[in-house]
């Protein structure tokens, strides 16, 4: 689950098209989100609804399950496949020798993505780059943008040099959007406030394809409605967890797997399927009497999108993932458990409530127009946005 610029989703963001419209003009923007998961991927939704909203030819740029879920929402939009990396999480409690096994395969990714983004960039003839988390995907003589809410990230390992790695790379792009409110807590707390912001950076409000506003039915309720994402082995052993209690819980529920175009399954009163559209998902976690997912940032701006509570579980030894648990729990939204103590009937005992209205919409973002200034840069025949 996963995943707008203005301020609170995709309604937000072309609800003042009449105002944007015409803006870039053609210009052909690359959207290529990082492959961890579907997160990224579905956070772009909306980013691409509002480009096209604004008259911008958007070419999606990914791999694996983000291309598949992106190419399912915009079938007809141009694609490539750029190759991202594996990374694999360890099965115990703790990710800092795994993550600390692969960091040399993360750096050479960033390089080789990068040399071949200067391939494809004059392959695909692009205007504009918004790469989500991806620090290769960029350009010095092309307008770049990064999407990250990780400004201050946590690290299971030396984190005062993981932080200046990531101030470093973030310094490269022309602008730096965080999706998420510039009051903190917002929905990322210290992960994207801090005192020291870069010089790129700005608030652009929480990403999300659902819109609460929007009218959705569903022609089966499902009770229990479970989301589930990111790297191996943990994204099975947690599909393992949550299965065996499941079967032992009244009603029927839907799990899905993170998986997009792996065939549905039923397993008892359990229906499992890789992926769903968006309307169909939101109508899904609309009408359960409990979501349960991990604290992935995506789910988490999803669920403020809804104004649902859930179950959340963190990923075992993932810090950012374990520190959004604590801040949402503090905060009395979601309720968190830890994976070996997941207990799914407990939580149907004690509800999380919905959450209250997102802010009204304060209209077009800011960075949009930045974004199509820098356009006007290098496009001179683009006019400048009124």
């Amino acid at each position: 689950m996963n995943e707008e610029l203005g301020e609170e989703g995709e309604g937000a963001m072309v609800k003042h098209v009449g105002e944007l419209r015409g803006m870039f003009n053609g210009a052909r923007i690359l959207v290529a989100p990082l492959d961890w998961g579907l997160g990224h991927a579905a956070r772009c939704v909306p980013i691409i609804h509002a480009l096209l909203a604004q008259d911008a030819v958007p070419v999606i740029g990914a791999d694996r399950g983000p291309l598949a879920l992106l190419r399912a929402e915009f079938p007809q939009l141009e694609h490539v496949r750029i190759p991202g990396m594996e990374v694999r999480y360890s099965e115990g409690r703790s990710q800092a020798w795994a993550m600390a096994k692969q960091l040399p395969a993360m750096l050479r990714q960033v390089r080789t993505e990068h040399h071949l983004f200067n391939v494809l960039r004059r392959e695909l003839q692009l205007d504009a780059v918004i790469s989500d988390q991806r620090f290769g995907i960029r350009a010095a003589d092309l307008p770049s943008v990064l999407i990250t809410h990780q400004l201050f990230p946590f690290s299971p390992f030396a984190q005062g040099v993981a932080r200046r790695m990531n101030k470093g790379h973030m310094l490269r792009f022309d602008r730096c959007w965080i999706p998420d409110r510039e009051n903190g807590p917002g929905l990322a707390g210290a992960l994207s406030h801090g005192k020291e912001l870069p010089r790129n950076a700005r608030y652009i409000g929480p990403l999300s394809r659902f819109d609460r506003s929007t009218s959705t039915t569903s022609t089966t309720k499902y009770r229990i409605v479970v989301v589930i994402s990111g790297p191996e082995p943990q994204r099975s052993l947690l599909e393992k967890q949550v299965m065996s209690q499941l079967f032992s819980i009244e009603g029927h529920h839907l799990m899905l797997t993170g998986k997009p175009g792996s065939a549905s399954e039923q397993r008892g009163a359990v229906h499992m399927i890789g992926h769903l559209p968006t309307l169909e998902l939101q109508a899904a976690l609309m009408h359960a009497e409990l979501i349960v997912a991990r604290t992935g940032y995506s789910t988490l701006m999803d669920l403020d999108a809804l104004g649902r509570g859930a179950l959340l579980v963190p990923t075992p030894g993932q810090p950012e993932q374990e520190y959004l648990g604590r801040l949402h729990k503090e905060l009395g939204v979601h309720t968190t458990q830890e994976q070996h103590r997941l207990n799914i009937a407990g939580a149907l005992r004690t509800l999380p409530s919905s959450t209250p209205p997102a802010p009204a919409d304060p209209g077009p973002s800011p960075a949009f127009y930045e974004l199509a200034h820098l356009l006007t840069e290098h496009r001179p025949a683009i006019p400048s946005p009124v």
